[in-house]
């Protein structure tokens, strides 16, 4: 409800206190539950919106809708609810997106605002102890024409310079003389492996134009021949803070590292520098 409230700038504080009459303006249809035929029952009782609700007894509702549904409608309509809340839903995608005041037009400052919004991506993947292998670019003009593009890559990341650097190469091609209104930075095609040393192609392979673009796959098999490898995903780990663990991959001065023993279960994962002092290789 809020972030309808919000529209078109997409913040919106519901202060402490201030919930019964925030939603009191908004439709009777706003309160979860109320069907067609629910509103047209209302509708004969002169409801028309949340606060038309607040000023009706309880017994007027269940005389009305019944015990379950009129009871539970007058607790919703003074935004009581002692539903716990649970995720219901796996997550698909993470993205940020901005909408500018005044349409963007200089390269730089819109490079920075993907680098930005990489980070934001990046962050929420570690968070989230994903990788994923599909970075989305959105962007928009004025007149509200909006391209998406995407890009597999060849394996899957976390790393915030990675998904900037993927992102501003499939901006190259865009016509940035009308400007832009929006500008949006995703990833998707979660995995709970990072394939960190297939990379080092990915960064150098320039602007990309085709979201089926991939590079061949002989210069893969080149470039991780070529890319000094310290760490070898499956290597047995040991951090001085961290504890024991797994290398899941590295690469580009990197090495992500799972946390866990057949012991200990299931740990965090965090991705370090490929010479911080307190890693070392450990004997299972």
């Amino acid at each position: 409800m809020a972030s309808e409230l919000a529209k078109p700038n997409g913040v919106r504080i519901v202060q402490p206190g201030t919930e019964v009459a925030t939603i009191a303006p908004l439709p009777a249809r706003s309160i979860p539950g109320v069907g067609p035929v629910t509103m047209e029952r209302l509708s004969r009782l002169g409801v028309r919106t949340i606060g038309d609700l607040q000023g009706m007894s309880r017994g007027e509702l269940v005389r009305e809708l019944g015990k379950a549904a009129g009871e539970g409608i007058a607790e919703l309509a003074f935004a009581r609810d002692d539903r716990s809340v649970e995720a219901e839903r796996e997550t698909k995608s993470i993205s940020v997106e901005d909408t500018f005041e005044h349409d963007l037009r200089d390269r730089a400052e819109i490079d920075k605002i993907i680098e930005r919004d990489a980070a934001d991506v990046a962050r929420r993947l570690a968070k989230a102890q994903l990788f994923a292998r599909t970075i989305t670019l959105k962007a928009r003009h004025p007149d509200f024409t909006t391209f998406t593009r995407s890009r597999t890559l060849n394996g899957a990341t976390d790393r915030a310079e990675l998904i900037a650097g993927v992102a501003k190469g499939m901006l190259h091609g865009l016509d940035l003389a009308p400007g832009l209104r929006l500008l949006g930075v995703g990833v998707a095609g979660f995995t709970q492996i990072a394939q960190e040393a297939l990379f080092d192609l990915e960064l150098d392979a320039g602007p990309v134009t085709d979201e089926t673009h991939t590079a061949p796959a002989a210069l893969s098999v080149v470039a991780r021949r070529e890319a000094p490898r310290t760490w070898v995903p499956g290597m047995d780990v040991q951090h001085a803070v961290h504890g024991p663990g797994w290398v899941w991959g590295a690469g580009l001065g990197r090495v992500t590292v799972r946390f866990e023993t057949a012991e200990t279960g299931p740990g965090p994962v965090r991705t370090l520098a490929e010479d911080d002092p307190d890693l070392s290789p450990r004997d299972p």
